[in-house]
């Protein structure tokens, strides 16, 4: 199971899966960090599948995931999901940091993805603990692949040497 996921440092915009992750806000209409790189990079289909998914459901809830195309990126699709703001622990941070990769990850299921890629949800602007939020995520995902064979890999993207360091600890 290990080898099927693997943490890298770099760019998630230039990675090659059937799916990435984007760390959104509630609007999915792009922001800053991750979020704001994605739109950039992907151009406008991403910016107008967002749109057409507000326009139907309204926001997307913290922990939800949505999908649209992947427009210019190197990627099928862009799973869009809402990591939560941390206010200490006190308020479900832990199992909404969960729900954003179970969630993600079904979505993936889903629309026949075989390789997704995750940023480090939640550990920039949004204040979550990056050490807590690196054992999040290996252990959800990990759990994921144990009992799911449709996706072969899963690669978790670290834009820094912190987050990189982090998740490679929890690798071990």
């Amino acid at each position: 199971m290990q080898e099927r996921l693997t943490v890298i440092k770099g760019d998630i915009t230039r990675v090659a899966a059937d799916a990435i992750v984007n760390a959104a806000n509630s609007s999915l209409l792009g922001g800053g960090g991750v979020d704001g790189a994605i739109h950039h990079a992907g151009g406008p289909a991403i910016l107008d599948g967002c749109k057409q998914i507000v326009a139907q459901q309204g926001l997307c809830n913290t922990g939800d995931a949505v999908i649209t195309t992947a427009g210019n990126l190197p990627a099928k699709y862009v799973i869009h999901t809402v990591g939560p703001i941390w206010h200490g622990g006190k308020e479900g941070e832990h199992e909404k940091l969960a729900n954003c990769y179970r969630n993600s990850l079904k979505l993936a299921v889903a629309n026949d993805c075989r390789t997704i890629a995750f940023p480090n949800i939640s550990t920039g602007v949004y204040g979550f603990p990056k050490k807590e939020a690196a054992k999040i995520g290996v252990d959800v995902i990990s759990n994921f692949l144990e009992n799911n064979n449709s996706i072969v890999e899963v690669t978790i993207v670290c834009f820094d040497d912190e987050n990189y360091n982090l998740v490679n600890s929890c690798l071990q």
